[in-house]
């Protein structure tokens, strides 16, 4: 693109950052507030001290970027097979992203925003980390990005990769337009890309990735290491607010979606089960208790729960914590994994799968359409289409605990089965380690 396009991209990047901004602040305020600076490249960096402040943070190391909390796994996992010796730096774009890089990788890794696509931003964020290699997980691309570690000879792969089928749309409809534009700004400068599926390669290809840099490798959330324990106040807690019933679980729920959940533990009766409901995105939590307290159910927030806290039995306890979901499926007899009753595409159903946890699903699993292929072949999980049907299926569970613990088996099993990504992500990798961090 020639240096006057790429003057209006950033003008025009510029300028939408700057009205998204106020949406920010009234919609997500509280969360993205904290962050505009790190987010200009304007912070210092979290984790471990292994960077002296005369040394940029990661200089000549490994800069992984991962959006939210689903790829911060992935980088958790990739990072693990790393050499130790190797410097890491990795980046999050959500704030509950970088609650949890923190907390599994602080120890390993710097932790940072990934700046926005402003064109000063971006060019002091990387000649302060002056990483050897970028990361991408899964294909997070921004032009600028890849423009500046371009031009600084920084090498650039996609792990984990996937095409979905809305950004290959778009990406066919834009390539109509501008032809071979958008390759050249987001494909050219990657050299290599691990696809997670044959059909995420093949969407490479057609979109002009040469073969020759191009892999399937494999999906690595089948090979996340399992959360650390819940902490034991949690877990005396919830027994208080449960007194005696079982527990019940209803994970990243989207916007449009809690009303369907509630409805199911109405149509259920809350004498047979406490239901722990995790918003996907935290700052909904208060209109999800109003929600739940409009229609008859006694509430609680998990931030209220303290030591010696009175914790009288409850019919709905909203998890409005970062960090925790992932291990409170272990406490479950069976799990719901939201977005997926709303045509969002689903979220992740190996974090419940991994502990034998049964799972249901709605109908909306496209971001995911090989891995819920793989669940509904081995008939590892179950599908509903609306409340009344959750309701049933958590029925069915709570009468059939020995069938939902072989259904649960099953989802176990079929991670099991899948292993083998990380060697084959490494392998990708090697060449362009070489020499880093020895």
């Amino acid at each position: 693109m020639s240096r006057l396009g790429w003057l209006l991209y950033e003008v025009m990047a510029g300028g939408l950052c700057a009205l998204a901004l106020p949406w920010l602040a009234v919609r997500r305020g509280g969360h993205y507030r904290p962050t505009l600076r790190p987010r200009l490249g304007l912070q210092g960096w979290g984790g471990s001290p292994r960077a002296t402040p005369t040394e940029p943070p990661g200089a000549g190391g490994v800069w992984i970027h991962a959006v939210s909390v689903g790829e911060v796994g992935v980088a958790a996992t990739l990072a693990r097979a790393l050499p130790e010796a190797l410097p890491l730096l990795v980046t999050t774009v959500t704030p509950t992203g970088q609650a949890l890089a923190r907390k599994v990788l602080g120890n390993r890794a710097r932790i940072a925003y990934f700046p926005f696509e402003i064109g000063w931003a971006v060019r002091r964020f990387v000649r302060r980390l002056a990483p050897r290699v970028l990361i991408v997980v899964e294909g997070d691309l921004w032009p600028l990005v890849l423009r500046e570690v371009h031009r600084r000879g920084i090498l650039v792969a996609v792990v984990n990769g996937r095409m979905s089928d809305r950004n290959f749309g778009r990406l066919r409809r834009v390539r109509a337009v501008l032809g071979s534009l958008p390759g050249r700004l987001l494909l050219e400068p990657v050299d290599r890309f691990g696809a997670q599926t044959e059909v995420d390669a093949e969407r490479w290809r057609r979109l002009g990735v040469p073969p020759e840099r191009l892999k399937v490798t494999g999906n690595l959330k089948y090979e996340t290491p399992e959360p650390p324990p819940v902490s034991p106040s949690l877990v005396e807690g919830l027994k208080r607010w449960a007194a005696g019933r079982s527990l019940l679980l209803a994970g990243s729920t989207m916007a449009g979606e809690e009303g369907a959940v509630l409805d199911a533990l109405a149509r259920l009766g809350t004498e047979r089960a406490l239901l722990v409901l995790a918003p996907r995105h935290p700052e909904r939590c208060p209109e999800v208790v109003a929600q739940a307290t409009a229609a008859g159910f006694r509430v609680a927030l998990r931030s209220a729960l303290t030591d010696g806290s009175p914790t009288d039995r409850m019919d709905l306890v909203v998890l409005d914590t970062l960090g925790e979901l992932a291990g409170l499926y272990r406490l479950a007899v069976g799990a719901f994994i939201g977005g997926t009753l709303v045509p969002t595409g689903g979220h992740n159903p190996l974090e419940a799968a991994r502990f034998s946890v049964p799972v249901v699903v709605g109908p909306s699993m496209h971001n995911f359409r090989e891995m819920a292929g793989h669940f509904d072949a081995a008939a590892a999980w179950r599908r509903v289409a609306d409340a009344a049907m959750l309701a049933e299926v958590w029925r069915q569970w709570l009468d059939d605990r020995e069938g939902a613990a072989a259904l649960g088996n099953r989802g176990r099993a079929l991670i099991d089965a899948h292993r083998g990504a990380v060697e084959r992500t490494v392998a990708l990798l090697e060449p362009l380690l070489e020499g880093i961090g020895g």
